[in-house]
């Protein structure tokens, strides 16, 4: 049985970066509108945010092919998350994009502090890493 050790301060810096990440583009929306510091940070959490959440807090360091998995399930989680949270909000009658944007900040922030989902790359050993 192996001994989980606690969690070193480069591993909470990412954990941490997605967090925050979230509820910063919760912030941009304050911003006046058409700006692109308003709707780029929204775009960039709501494309890759919540994914990454899920995906990259692996325990130890992950192999290259790894990483590259990683990211690329990244943006499609992340949307499919996104899109399921826009229909619940719409089917709710409660949809605006504070409360849509809320509700993914609240979910990526409580995900970053789980351990992320196992990726078969990092199970079966990943092209490119020893």
């Amino acid at each position: 049985m192996a001994v989980q050790t606690a969690p070193s301060a480069g591993s909470l810096a990412p954990r941490l970066l997605l967090a925050v990440s979230g509820w910063a583009a919760l912030g941009a929306t304050a911003l006046p509108g058409g700006s692109p510091v308003r709707w780029l940070p929204v775009l960039v959490f709501v494309t890759f945010g919540p994914g990454l959440a899920l995906l990259h807090p692996q325990p130890g360091r992950l192999r290259p092919g790894a990483r590259l998995e990683a990211v690329a399930l990244a943006a499609p989680v992340s949307l499919s998350l996104a899109t399921l949270t826009a229909t619940a909000l719409f089917l709710a009658e409660g949809w605006s994009t504070t409360v849509f944007l809320a509700v993914l900040a609240a979910f990526t922030t409580v995900v970053a502090a789980l351990p992320g989902l196992p990726l078969p790359a990092a199970t079966r050993g990943a092209a490119g890493g020893s």
